[in-house]
């Protein structure tokens, strides 16, 4: 499946992620002459994830990689992780 806003609703778009044989889940937009069909439950889902990302964002140090080796973001990533499991952020 590949999940994407209305902005990525082309004809090209859309028949390349057919040739990958993948499903494109892209609502069509208002102005389409013919209007494809999508799964609005995966949609749905699509939100969850630009939710986490969007709280990841926030947290400064993990957006902007302050943390410089690889084992300190990993630790850094678990912890938000971790509190976004506990629904602390």
């Amino acid at each position: 499946y590949v999940l994407a806003d209305k902005g990525y609703d082309s004809d090209a778009i859309v028949e390349y992620v057919l040739s990958q044989n993948a499903i494109p889940v892209i609502p069509p937009r208002s102005n389409r002459k013919v209007q494809r069909d999508y799964d609005k439950y995966l949609y749905k889902l699509r939100h969850l994830v630009e939710n986490y990302f969007q709280k990841a964002k926030r947290w400064r140090g993990l957006a902007t990689r302050y943390v410089k080796t690889t084992l300190s973001f990993s630790s850094y990533f678990h912890i938000f992780n971790t509190l976004m499991w506990a629904k602390v952020v």
